[in-house]
């Protein structure tokens, strides 16, 4: 069972968050024709470090680099180094950080120049599916519920979901459980209490679900190169209902009690 935050966790949560978006945005502003994804990682650390956090996925686990950095096929865990973008090319920018002792992780994909309509409409169609994900976080719902609002929507939309990978439980440590996985029957797995944070991830595939890890040792494509988009928030179960760290706090008229203070 995920470990519930209080209200001043969160607080420290969500600074840890912010830190994470804003680099986002940089690095999305920054992912043009010509720029390498170690362009990319080289901006994504030295705001990370500007900002008074460290780096969550460096030497995590061995991985080489602050940010994951997926183009097109690759669905997550790209390592960054000397590719160039593209015109036209999708960029999976996946990020996380460590401010006082808890952790902030997100991702987005973003366009580089004029992409395909096929390619604009994955990514609408993963961020819609991670949006119905993070409804289904309110109390007395279970994590099944959420998995099953990203895969309905995704599917429902003629595309596929990936299973090897799944979203988790976040705080003083980047991967904590429960898992959530982006697909399955509602009402199942653990159920949802206030003060509870997970980070909600669909992967979302414009052919099959099914992936595979090139030789790195890390970089997982699809299985038949067909474009994948990622997207991920960190989000705390509230009493009123989803809090998506890196926003701010939705219900403050109805008091600051969001979890279990």
């Amino acid at each position: 069972m995920s470990i519930q935050k209080s209200w001043s966790e969160l607080q420290t949560m969500a600074r840890a968050a912010r830190i994470v978006m804003s680099t986002l945005d940089a690095l999305e502003a920054a992912a043009v024709p010509g720029a390498t994804t170690g362009d990319l990682d080289r901006i994504a650390r030295e705001s990370i470090e500007k900002a008074g956090a460290r780096p969550a996925f460096l030497n995590y686990r061995g991985f080489p680099a602050t940010l994951c950095a997926s183009v097109n096929e690759e669905v997550v865990h790209g390592i960054p180094g000397p590719r160039e973008l593209r015109e036209g090319d999708i960029v999976g920018l996946d990020l996380g950080c460590v401010l006082d002792g808890f952790f902030g992780d997100s991702a987005r994909t973003v366009a580089v120049g004029k992409i395909s309509a096929e390619a604009e409409e994955l990514l609408r169609t993963t961020r819609e599916a991670l949006q119905a994900g993070v409804e289904m976080c309110r109390p007395g719902r279970r994590v099944g519920d959420i998995g099953h609002a990203v895969q309905a929507h995704a599917e429902a939309r003629g595309y596929s979901v990936v299973r090897e990978f799944v979203g988790h439980g976040i705080g003083t440590n980047l991967h904590e459980e429960p898992q959530v996985p982006n697909y399955g029957p509602p009402g199942r797995r653990e159920r949802l209490v206030p003060g509870m944070c997970l980070a909600i991830e669909p992967m979302v595939n414009a052919g099959g679900p099914e992936v595979e890890v090139l030789a790195d040792g890390w970089t997982a494509v699809t299985r038949d190169r067909r474009l994948s988009a990622h997207f991920e928030f960190a989000v705390a179960v509230t009493e009123h209902g989803p809090w998506i760290l890196s926003e701010p706090y939705p219900y403050a008229a109805l008091g600051a009690e969001a979890a279990n203070a």
